[in-house]
């Protein structure tokens, strides 16, 4: 098997379609791969899936924990259930309260027109990183990073929290969908060590199935670092690469490092509730 179980379409922070994700899949020789998109369910049966790739349904969520703003993959789901539905119907409107309280504090700065920027794109799910094209295109920013900088991280003159549940609600909506929660890219939290360990073994006694061993631009220490404690933990191992754009250099999809041998003895696939093989 070559997975990539993390990448993102137009329809959240991702700059393609979700064909031509499928598509560069298959270009990379990808043969189970997972459009997790941030707090939206993809409608599968649009899609054309090519011969020798299999397409596993999944999500990304934004979750809460002491504080912190954390993302937890859901893989192998089913769509169709209403809990799921219900709680991605909720994580939207939060999304929406959200950008449109930045655009008041935007509009006092006589900076307008982000709401209907946001509508003329194909996102579903409104994102900071969608606030921040928006800003650069208006010439409010050189790049993105600045800003974010300038705007949309805390101390910023458009920041607005967010107000996302704690990561027991976002796993228990993707196992009441028969899915498995998997821990994203736990590495650029900036946690230390031992915060990190706190982090597994919360989202563990919470019922957390899986963490995210590797992942695109992980350096071999975190990867190495990454898979010890989760076997520490009995918990499996997830990976992909979180693309979201063909111009970004650092990653694409199914280019990211391999699992290894001591991680694929508690892959993903090993599962229970995992359908694919």
């Amino acid at each position: 098997m070559n997975v990539d179980l993390h990448c993102h379409s137009h329809f959240s922070d991702g700059q393609h379609p979700p064909q031509f994700l499928l598509d560069r899949a298959v270009a990379n020789n990808v043969t189970h791969l997972a459009i997790t998109d941030h707090d939206c369910l993809l409608n599968c049966s649009e899609l054309k899936v090519p011969p020798g790739l299999t397409l596993v349904p999944g999500l990304e969520i934004s979750a809460s924990w002491r504080a912190m703003e954390i993302h937890i993959v859901g893989l192998s789901i089913d769509a169709e259930s209403k809990p799921l539905q219900d709680f991605v119907s909720r994580q939207q409107q939060l999304r929406r309260d959200r950008i449109s309280a930045m655009d008041k504090k935007l509009s006092g700065q006589n900076i307008s027109g982000l709401l209907d920027y946001l509508q003329s794109k194909p996102c579903i799910s409104w994102t900071r990183g969608h606030v921040a094209e928006f800003l650069v295109s208006k010439g409010h920013g050189k790049d993105m990073q600045r800003a974010f900088k300038r705007f949309l991280r805390p101390g910023g003159s458009a920041h607005v929290a967010a107000q996302w549940p704690e990561i027991g609600e976002a796993i228990a909506a993707i196992q009441q969908a028969s899915g498995i929660a998997v821990l994203a890219h736990p590495g650029r939290y900036g946690l230390t060590r031992s915060k990190l360990g706190r982090l597994m073994d919360d989202f563990q006694q919470d019922g957390g199935d899986a963490v995210e061993v590797s992942y695109g631009s992980i350096n071999y220490v975190q990867r190495t670092s990454l898979i010890t404690m989760t076997q520490e933990r009995g918990l499996y191992a997830s990976a992909g690469s979180d693309f979201h754009s063909a111009e970004r250099q650092w990653t694409d999809i199914g280019k990211f490092p391999a699992l290894g041998s001591a991680a694929i003895k508690n892959a993903i696939w090993a599962h229970p509730r995992w359908h694919f093989l």
